[in-house]
């Protein structure tokens, strides 16, 4: 047997089982694990750095699949080469309720499964992001730990969604050369050709954002080989746009559109069958070819036993394993108690953006692997200490990317880093700018992984640059989002406290809301106690049995007390709860739930944002003063009596509920 007869024979193995198994789930995208898996065969067989019996292996190399429609592409791949949790009954039952083999790859499913794709260019993205991560990481622990490559794999679609461009320019202008992607060029989308919408030329345009690029035969194994080869010899980023045909092998489906996102049908399948020369039953893979595929997984057995003998013999064997697993330093708590000590104690008025970075100098001096940065607005974000000197295309022993304006990718490198392992990311834009994040915030709360999205000028309180920046929906629309923690600090030290929470939380992203104008310090008596870590808490009690019960979060909070003051002076006992994480909160049991929220008659909740989500702690019933449209340009100061959200105005609304 000729060396391309039996790659063919492995890259078939791909194509069957994805074909079986989207066959039997009637569901499922056949045309790219057909169409690629000349370019995942070279890849794998040849050149990835992996072990399927130790998936976690720090130094492996990353493969990516953005086009996470062809998942079936990385089942197959996983359950070839042997990773213990991929096995033919998880390839019989993909898209099936509780299968590892979900429709689109979701990480934490299966090992070998380094990223959740789907939502086109996410993967590109993230690739980015592992890819800075590895960069860093080299450079903080040497080449002998850490050299390894970040492979992606991209459909036409993930380069025509817009992430792809804002991703694609910060990799050619960090120099990152050991990132390749493979463009799986079939010239064919959902609706047709490609050329009913794009006629861009891909390899033309990363060149022009300082990549390399080549245009390949996506089938003929050489090509993409000597591709490969040519790639990682550079400084630069790669881009190998592999010409393929979509569903390759089916007599009449293959280059058509009707094969990228439904079965072949019986048909076609047999069909395809006898044009590849693939005798087999369904999911059957002859013992040899399945034999071949799995020395493939052991390929890297000796390279990872030696890595494992250079790290045993490292002196940074302690420090390099904390970072990998994500574990803080020693003393951090006791540090940020401090920190908070100081604060209740001076009493500052400050802007809660300026709070946080006084807290992000005490961890940045004791945290090395937070890696800060900003989409163009660091002076406004506040997100830069004295410990964090920038990144640069040739100095990457830096702890800080100016990602330029590039929300979008900012957000989704950041998931690429945290999911590398090593790194801490995090990041600034405005709150009104959270839209820009928000496809690659919402994965990092479905992956569950450790992000920290920092979003100053959170209200109306911005001022004079008006409604375009004046978010009023935004908090709403966070916390509307599953297991992602949104933090809204009343002061200097509830910023303390959910910095510290946001650290302390390995399995969730958050979001931290500051504000631009400057707030009172609200907590004057020093606690130990992480009182943010409750999601709401009495801050003020009523002095004798409570009336009212004013809720509030961030900036609102001194207005709360405000009102309250008006309400005890005349008489009407008042308590301030602050409320400075809804899902926090929500994690609390019942009793201290019904215990914060208390039994006064009347509830009151002060945001300068919408009501939504409000309702939990007032009920239907209760009164809400905060934003019921668009901001306005203009000073602060003016803008909250504009729009009534005052002392004056809680403790009015008060005493007229109180009248009936």
């Amino acid at each position: 047997m000729t060396s391309r007869e039996n790659h063919d024979r492995m890259a078939n193995a791909i194509r069957f089982l994805s074909i079986d198994a989207i066959e039997k789930a009637n569901s499922g995208h056949p045309g790219l694990p057909m169409g690629a898996a000349d370019v995942a065969t070279v890849l794998f067989t040849r050149f990835l750095k992996f072990d399927a019996k130790n998936p976690h292996w720090p130094d492996r190399d990353r493969f990516v699949l953005s086009a996470g429609h062809g998942s079936m592409l990385l089942y197959s791949l996983l359950y070839l080469t042997g990773y213990e949790d991929m096995t033919i009954d998880q390839i019989k039952n993909f898209r099936q309720l509780g299968s590892r083999t979900a429709g689109h790859p979701e990480y934490g499913h299966a090992t070998g499964i380094e990223t959740t794709t789907g939502p086109l260019g996410q993967g590109v993205a993230n690739g980015v992001g592992m890819a800075i991560a590895e960069k860093h990481l080299r450079a903080r622990f040497g080449g002998d730990l850490v050299d390894h490559y970040t492979y992606v794999l991209a459909g036409d679609g993930c380069l025509m969604e817009g992430i792809s461009q804002e991703a694609i320019a910060l990799a050619g202008h960090l120099k990152l050369g050991k990132l390749i992607i493979f463009h799986d060029d079939n010239h064919i989308s959902i609706d047709g050709s490609t050329s009913l919408a794009d006629n861009t030329d891909q390899v033309a345009r990363v060149k022009a954002s300082g990549w390399n690029g080549m245009h390949i035969d996506g089938h003929d194994p050489e090509a993409i080989a000597a591709a490969i080869e040519t790639a990682r010899q550079s400084d630069r980023p790669t881009l190998i746009s592999c010409r393929t045909t979509i569903g390759f092998g089916a007599p009449t489906k293959a280059g058509t559109n009707k094969i990228h996102g439904s079965p072949l049908g019986a048909e076609e399948v047999a069909g395809t069958r006898r044009a590849l020369g693939w005798d087999y039953p369904p999911f059957v893979v002859p013992d040899d070819l399945l034999d071949e595929w799995r020395a493939v997984g052991k390929r890297s057995v000796e390279k990872r036993e030696a890595w494992e003998k250079r790290l045993t013999a490292s002196d940074r064997k302690s420090e390099f394993e904390r970072a990998i697993h994500g574990e803080l330093p020693r003393g951090l708590d006791q540090a940020i108690i401090a920190h908070k000590k100081k604060i209740a104690a001076e009493k500052p008025s400050l802007a809660t953006r300026k709070a946080g970075e006084m807290v992000l100098e005490v961890i940045n001096g004791m945290v090395p692997e937070t890696i800060g940065g900003s989409a163009d607005l660091t002076e406004s974000n506040n997100t830069k200490t004295s410990q964090t000197k920038e990144i640069t295309p040739d100095d990457f022993s830096g702890r800080y990317i100016h990602y330029g304006i590039r929300e979008h990718g900012m957000a989704a490198a950041m998931n690429g880093m945290a999911l590398h392992g090593g790194i801490i990311p995090y990041g600034g834009t405005y709150l009104c700018f959270s839209d820009y994040c928000r496809p690659a915030l919402r994965l990092s709360a479905l992956m569950g992984i450790r992000v920290v999205f920092v979003m100053t000028h959170d209200s109306i309180g911005l001022g004079e640059d008006g409604p375009t920046h004046q978010p009023v929906e935004h908090l709403a629309a966070l916390r509307a989002i599953p297991d992602h923690v949104v933090y809204r600090p009343a002061d200097g030290v509830e910023t303390t406290e959910c910095w510290q929470l946001a650290l302390e939380s390995p399995k969730n992203s958050s979001t931290l809301a500051l504000t631009r104008q400057g707030v009172s310090t609200v907590r004057t008596a020093h606690s130990d106690k992480n009182l943010c870590a409750l999601g709401a808490y009495e801050l003020a009690p009523a002095s004798g049995e409570a009336k009212v019960t004013i809720f509030a979060s961030g900036s609102e909070v001194e207005i709360a007390l405000a009102g309250r003051a008006q309400l005890e002076a005349k008489g009407i006992p008042a308590r301030v709860v602050s409320v400075p994480s809804f899902e926090l909160f929500d994690r609390q049991d019942a009793a201290y739930q019904r215990a914060t929220i208390g039994k006064a008659p009347v509830r009151i909740a002060v945001e300068a944002a919408v009501r939504e989500g409000w309702d939990r702690f007032i009920g239907r019933d209760g009164i809400f003063i905060g934003m019921k449209g668009f901001g306005a340009s203009g000073k602060a100061k003016d803008l909250f009596p504009h729009f009534g959200i005052t002392a004056d105005a809680v403790a009015k609304a008060a005493e007229d509920a109180l009248k009936g």
